[in-house]
């Protein structure tokens, strides 16, 4: 898989406190193992405090803040999980239009466990089906789309998985999902 990914810019979004490490940790590894330019995208500039669940993990340095990022300059989107990361991220305007744009323009978007919320927040869901942490099914129903419980799920170009657990085969399909793009 080394170099599937080396003319390829991607964007992991999370806000600056309350991401789940591992759900960083992970899909970033495997895109820079793909061969991928990977930027950590936050609200502010500085540092982004992940967490293992409720207990906090390691600091990564932001490379881009959001406001001064652009659809243009990425070929896909990373949407990482923790609770608290996509709750924070729904209130930003500009990480929501950041989002928003990835499926204006028709690039890949991956989006784990808690990650969805920040599309509902988007208007991206309705017409979809997805799959994350099984807390969001309401959300995304009410947003229209169609929630499965599924390790995980492409639905044109966005991919979805539910929880850590399921790392792998998420990390796979989307470094499938933007080498195909």
């Amino acid at each position: 898989m080394a170099s599937k990914l080396t003319d390829k810019k991607v964007a992991i979004l999370m806000d600056n406190e309350g991401v789940e490490e591992i759900e960083l940790k992970g899909p970033m590894q495997a895109l820079r193992d793909a061969g991928a330019d990977v930027h950590l995208v936050a609200p502010d500039e500085g540092e982004i405090q992940a967490f293992n669940h409720l207990d906090k993990g390691s600091k990564f340095t932001v490379d881009r803040a959001v406001a001064n990022a652009s659809v243009e300059e990425y070929d896909a989107l990373v949407l990482p999980g923790g609770v608290a990361n996509p709750d924070n991220l729904r209130t930003n305007e500009d990480a929501v239009g950041f989002a928003r744009a990835f499926f204006e323009a028709g690039k890949p978007v991956g989006a784990i466990c808690h990650a969805p919320w920040t599309l509902v927040e988007a208007g991206v869901v309705e017409g979809r089906t997805l799959t994350s942490w099984p807390s969001l099914k309401t959300d995304i129903e009410n947003a229209g789309g169609t929630w499965v419980d599924e390790e995980v799920r492409v639905s044109d170009n966005l991919v979805t998985s539910r929880r850590p657990d399921d790392l792998e085969q998420f990390c796979h399909t989307v470094v499938e999902q933007i080498a195909a793009a």
